[in-house]
């Protein structure tokens, strides 16, 4: 059973709102530090981004899978290509996460942040779509 937040339209967009601004701006950061060639200080935002992905955002997303989608699967069974698609969106992001976090010991480099940037475009297409076909 998922929680109330994650089963209310207002609260459930207030989660990614605040998660994605919080990533876009620690990825405006990174962006800045990087093409400064503030190399050392670039590194601790990088892993303090991936942090934040994956202490909120995927942690939601796994909330989200484990009880909201499948309450929505239960409470309407056409809805299960649209939750497949879902999680599909919350598997990219994860291989993206996984694929950062092995660049990141060697350095910071254009694909890392190009990385960073998809996670956002995906994020934020998944959010709408999430909050328009499920609410």
């Amino acid at each position: 059973m998922s929680g109330p937040s994650l089963r209310k339209l207002e609260a459930h967009r207030s989660i990614h709102h605040g998660a994605f601004v919080e990533a876009k701006r620690l990825t405006e950061l990174l962006e800045t530090l990087y093409a400064d060639g503030r190399c050392g200080h670039a590194a601790e935002v990088a892993d303090a981004l991936v942090e934040h992905w994956e202490t909120r955002i995927i942690a939601h997303a796994e909330a989200e899978e484990e009880g909201f989608y499948r309450e929505k699967a239960k409470e309407r069974g056409e809805m299960s290509e649209v939750i497949a698609q879902l999680k599909r969106d919350h598997d990219m992001m994860r291989t993206l996460i996984a694929e950062i976090r092995k660049r990141l010991p060697e350095q910071i480099d254009r694909e890392v942040l190009t990385r960073f940037h998809t996670l956002l475009h995906i994020n934020r297409i998944h959010s709408t779509d999430e909050e328009a076909l499920l609410f």
